[in-house]
């Protein structure tokens, strides 16, 4: 095999052959150049493991170009060969690196996070912890092995999310705690968390939907058939949590009971929570039911997980609900260009629920009993002594609740028209 001092100008002037054509280095022993019939140029070194008798091998350096030269791929081969003289066989190590790459990956590790930790630790809050990582990080991040994940890529993944301070801030603390499992697992040193800054409190929000806007919402759903457009009922019809709706299983139901039992893993606080069905939201369901065979999630694209994909369903059902309030302003002989539908999110639902029921002369507990809600009236001591579960008191509010929503999208002169109601279910 022809021997020469491997140069930039010798590398580029050589042309390939019916076959790999190899040149050695005079100045390095084993650092070599390979040229491919298709005319690649890589860098190799050649040596043995164990001495004469022992099989001779090849390390792939790299290709010639960017960021290998001749010189730098020199220097790589001189430490390369050291450490086969300390009896590192470079082979070897480059493999263990890859499955450390792969372990560590970041859409795998991720995974690994919410199993292994999240599902334990989280019990009521996983679902969002994976739904942050697999919409907002995992595009960013994909494969990048955790411990080349630098503090300032995860501070410009954070400043893309400015614009919603809620799920920044969330977003924030779900990272904060995968790095800090990793290093408690001892794979990452340091976390590029660490010295972040949390994004301050998100302030309470007060959006509650007026009447116009809530029927406009409802009727919007028209629009996006299943699983979307009853999804958004059924969390207008009971004032439960996102969450809570996304991954309702029809065995949580008792349909002759007219109840909705969601256990205390899937409940924010933790408590079981009985929910009664108006005759609206069992409507809804029993649509639903018409459609499947009752049996694993309610809401579902693929049979497997809850629904996700919520940010686009909303955009659509803002569209067609605004379209509806300037339809219904130009009727009223009003320029429709100056109806808007100031922006809201789905909590505000729940909000808006909770706030209706007050203006239909329900109390404050029951109220709180009908969302689940401790805080106020069912905190601290009363909390621990008052176990009454107001069961008949929250089947009356929503109940009412359920009038309520009939009059308003049927029309005053037909609220008890509740089959009306719905009818118009997706």
């Amino acid at each position: 095999m022809p021997k020469e001092k491997i140069t930039k100008r010798k590398v580029d002037a050589i042309k390939p052959g019916p076959r790999d054509r190899f040149i050695w280095d005079t100045e390095l022993h084993g650092f070599g150049l390979k040229v491919t019939p298709a005319g690649a140029k890589v860098y190799i070194v050649q040596y043995r493991m164990g001495g004469r008798d022992s099989r001779t091998k090849r390390f792939t350096i790299g290709k010639h170009g960017s960021p290998w030269t001749p010189e730098k791929a020199r220097k790589q081969a001189r430490e390369i060969l050291e450490g086969v003289r300390k009896g590192t066989d470079p082979m070897l190590l480059a493999h263990q690196k890859k499955q450390e790459n792969q372990r560590l990956a970041f859409r795998a590790y991720a995974d690994d996070f919410i199993e292994r930790y999240a599902k334990t630790h989280q019990k009521r809050s996983w679902m969002d912890a994976q739904r942050i990582l697999d919409r907002e990080f995992k595009p960013v991040f994909k494969d990048r092995p955790i411990n080349k994940i630098t503090k300032g890529e995860i501070w410009r993944a954070l400043e893309g999310m400015k614009d919603r301070p809620a799920l920044c801030k969330y977003a924030h603390a779900t990272l904060r705690k995968l790095f800090r499992w990793a290093v408690s697992l001892d794979d990452i040193q340091v976390s590029p968390v660490e010295g972040i800054k949390a994004p301050a409190k998100v302030e309470a929000r007060d959006r509650v939907l007026t009447d116009a806007e809530l029927r406009a919402v409802w009727l919007a759903c028209d629009a996006l058939d299943y699983p979307f457009g009853p999804f958004v009922r059924l969390l207008i019809a009971t004032g439960q949590r996102r969450s809570e709706v996304a991954g309702m299983d029809w065995a949580e139901i008792d349909c002759d009971a007219g109840v909705w039992t969601i256990p205390g893993d899937r409940a924010k606080n933790g408590q079981a929570h009985t929910v009664p069905l108006n005759d609206v939201a069992r409507a809804i369901l029993d649509a639903l039911g018409a459609m499947t065979s009752k049996r694993g999630l309610v809401f579902t694209s693929n049979g497997k997980t809850p629904i996700s994909g919520f940010s686009k369903a909303k955009k659509r059902l803002d569209k067609q609900a605004l379209a509806l309030l300037q339809a219904k302003a130009a009727e009223a002989g009003h320029k429709a260009e100056d109806v808007i539908l100031p922006p809201w999110r789905y909590h505000d639902l729940r909000r808006t629920v909770a706030t209706g029921l007050q203006r239909l002369g329900t109390r404050l507990e029951v109220t709180e009993a009908v969302l689940n809600h401790v805080s106020g009236s069912r905190a601290g001591i009363v909390g621990v002594y008052q176990r009454y579960n107001w069961a008949d008191e929250k089947r009356t509010a929503l109940d009412a609740w359920g009038a309520h929503l009939t009059a308003l999208v049927e029309g005053a002169d037909r609220g008890a028209n509740v089959v009306a109601l719905a009818d118009r279910r997706a």
